[in-house]
């Protein structure tokens, strides 16, 4: 790993910002840097002056107002950039921008704007920059109602509120949080070897922004249904298939936005004589667990299966009540 000791992260409070913090609070002996909304560009100033390396994450990426996305991302961006010459320490800076800075709207412009201020001031001092177009990034701590889909729909739907779908067959361009934060720790750390003159690739044309793996391409329809499956699943206690990579991933990020009081929920016993029975968890294709309570000289069992295995653990109980076996 690079010498770092300490770390900007602007946006420090955002949906990204947290879950990068989270992991570089992780490294040892490295000291975080914060600024977000409530900080002045006076602080800004001192803390580019002072990290060894800066991820700029803070922007505006929801608003009415044209004027909003220019000084939130350009301006913004231009500001830290002079903050960094300042410094004269050709400190590395990564920037969180957008695929749709090819779309000619006031975001697309605002973020287009801050990557040329980037890139700009990597050809004049030679400082390493890595200019990161994301497309639409979910997971744990995305605020609903906002700018994510995502997210909306897995609050919307894990607290009971309709959503709305104008066309379920568009498709959309989906990343995780934890590869975006482990695609910015590995420039941290160097993970991806040293980079060519940036002046050089621009000059030949052959610098491109990077990206982030594995993109996962859903129609918007897709992704209520598999939300809604999930939602069913904690009503009948089956625990979906997360057998493929998205499904884990968009699985985890629902069950975030469960309210608390849903990860209790009573089981439902059918009792026989001395005995009694509840399903636990079941899965589509990988069986169940099931919790068996026999008394003192009840039976259980009493019939078999072809093709099926049945694990029984239990404990021997004062007044002679022993595991039952069984096929």
């Amino acid at each position: 790993m690079i010498a770092i000791k300490s770390v900007l992260v602007t946006g420090a409070e955002g949906f990204i910002g947290r879950n990068l913090r989270g992991a570089l609070a992780a490294l040892e002996n490295v000291e975080i840097l914060k600024f977000d909304v409530g900080n002045t560009r006076e602080e800004l100033r001192e803390m580019a002056e002072a990290a060894d390396f800066v991820f700029h994450l803070a922007g505006v990426d929801c608003s009415q107002d044209a004027e909003e996305y220019d000084a939130g991302n350009r301006e913004l961006t231009e500001e830290l950039v002079a903050c960094l010459r300042g410094a004269g320490r050709k400190t590395p800076l990564l920037l969180s921008s957008s695929t749709e800075v090819e779309l000619d709207h006031p975001y697309g412009r605002s973020k287009r704007g801050a990557e040329a201020s980037v890139l700009g001031y990597a050809t004049d001092t030679g400082a390493p920059v890595f200019v990161y177009r994301l497309p639409s990034v979910f997971g744990k701590w995305c605020l609903p109602n906002y700018n994510s889909f995502v997210a909306t729909f897995c609050h919307n739907i894990a607290n009971d509120l309709p959503i709305t779908i104008s066309d379920p067959g568009v498709t959309l361009n989906l990343v995780h949080v934890d590869d975006v934060v482990d695609e910015f720790l590995g420039q941290l750390e160097g993970k991806f070897g040293p980079q060519l003159p940036l002046a050089e690739l621009i000059s030949q044309k052959h610098w491109t922004p990077y990206s982030v793996y594995p993109v996962y391409p859903l129609k918007l329809g897709q992704i209520a249904d598999l939300l809604y499956y999930f939602k069913a699943g904690r009503e009948n206690l089956t625990i979906p298939n997360v057998g493929d990579e998205f499904t884990r991933k968009i699985y985890c990020t629902y069950l975030s936005y469960l309210p608390e009081s849903s990860f209790s929920y009573p089981l439902k016993a059918k009792a026989a004589a001395g005995s009694s029975f509840a399903e636990f968890i079941r899965t589509p294709d990988r069986g169940q667990v099931s919790v068996h309570v026999l008394r003192p000289g009840s039976t259980m069992g009493n019939h078999w299966h072809h093709s099926r295995v049945r694990e029984t653990p239990g404990r021997q109980r004062p007044g002679g009540c022993a595991p039952a076996q069984g096929p």
